[in-house]
C-alpha cells in the first residue's frame, strides 16, 4: 500500500510538474516580448527624439539663414540706395564740372576778344598799309559813317575829336582829309584850308594830297580869293602833273583867267 501511495504521489507530482511547465513557459515569454516592445519603444522614443532634435537643429538655421538673407537683403538695399545717392552726386558733379567747363570756355572766349580789342591789326588806308589799334579803327570808320552819310555837322566833330585822341595816328592823313571836307560843307572855309594843308604838312605824297589841294583852291574861291586860288591852282599842276586833280585845276585855271 505504501508502495502504491509512493507510486501514486510521484505520478501526481509528475502531473504537476508537466502541467506547471508550459505556465511557466509562457510566463517567459511574455517578459521577453516586453523587454523587446520596450526596447523598441526606447529605440522609437530615441529616434523621436532625435528627429525632434534635428528639426529643431533644421528649424534653427533655417531661421538663422532666414535672418541671414534678410540681413543681406537689406545690405543689398542699403548698397542700390549709396548707389542711387552715388549716382546723383556724380549726376551733379558731372553736370558742375560741365558748368564750369562752358564757364571757363566763355571766360577763355571774353578774354580773346578783349585781348582782340587791344590787339593792333593791320589796315591799309588810301594805299598806305599800317597798325591801328581795334578801337582807333572803329572810331574812324564810325567818323566816316556819319560823314558818308551826309551828317557833316557830326562828321567834323568825330574827326576832330578822333584827331586829338589819336595825333600819333596812321589814320591822321585821313582823318585830317576829311575833317576839311567836313569844315568845307559846314562853310568853315578857314578852317578847312588849315586842315588840308596840314594834311600836306605831314604827307606831301599821300594819295589824297592832289585833291587836298585842289580843295584848298576851291574854299580860296569861296572866300572871293580868286589870286590865291590861281596861286593854289598852278602849285597843284607843277606838284602833282600826273594827277586827276591837276586835269581839274587847269580848267578851273582857264575859267579863273
Amino acid at each position: 500500500m505504501k508502495s502504491i501511495a509512493r507510486s501514486m504521489l510521484a505520478a501526481a507530482f509528475a502531473v504537476s510538474a508537466l502541467v506547471s511547465l508550459p505556465a511557466r513557459a509562457a510566463l517567459f515569454e511574455d517578459d521577453e516580448a516586453r523587454r523587446a516592445i520596450l526596447d523598441l519603444r526606447g529605440k522609437v522614443e530615441a529616434n523621436r527624439q532625435a528627429n525632434a532634435d534635428e528639426i529643431q537643429r533644421l528649424s534653427d538655421e533655417n531661421a538663422q539663414l532666414r535672418r541671414s538673407i534678410l540681413e543681406l537683403q537689406n545690405q543689398i538695399d542699403m548698397t542700390r540706395t549709396d548707389m542711387a545717392r552715388l549716382r546723383g552726386e556724380n549726376e551733379t558733379l558731372m553736370r558742375g564740372i560741365s558748368d564750369m567747363q562752358r564757364a571757363q570756355k566763355d571766360i577763355s572766349a571774353s578774354v580773346d576778344e578783349r585781348l582782340r580789342k587791344f590787339e593792333p591789326v593791320k589796315v591799309t588806308v588810301d594805299g598806305r598799309e599800317f597798325t591801328a589799334d581795334p578801337a582807333e579803327q572803329r572810331d574812324f570808320e564810325a567818323a566816316l559813317a556819319t560823314f558818308r552819310k551826309g551828317d557833316f555837322p557830326g562828321a567834323q566833330a568825330a574827326f576832330a575829336d578822333f584827331i586829338k585822341r589819336y595825333p600819333q595816328s596812321g589814320y591822321r592823313p585821313a582823318a585830317l582829309f576829311w575833317l576839311g571836307n567836313a569844315q568845307y560843307a559846314n562853310r568853315d572855309y578857314k578852317g578847312a584850308i588849315a586842315n588840308f594843308r596840314a594834311l600836306l604838312a605831314q604827307a606831301p605824297d599821300h594819295a589824297r594830297a592832289p585833291e587836298a589841294v585842289l580843295s584848298i583852291a576851291n574854299c580860296q574861291i569861296e572866300l572871293k580869293d580868286n589870286a590865291g586860288a590861281r596861286r593854289t591852282l598852278d602849285e597843284l599842276v607843277k606838284a602833282y602833273p600826273q594827277s586827276e586833280a591837276a586835269q581839274a585845276a587847269k580848267e578851273r585855271l582857264a575859267r579863273l583867267r
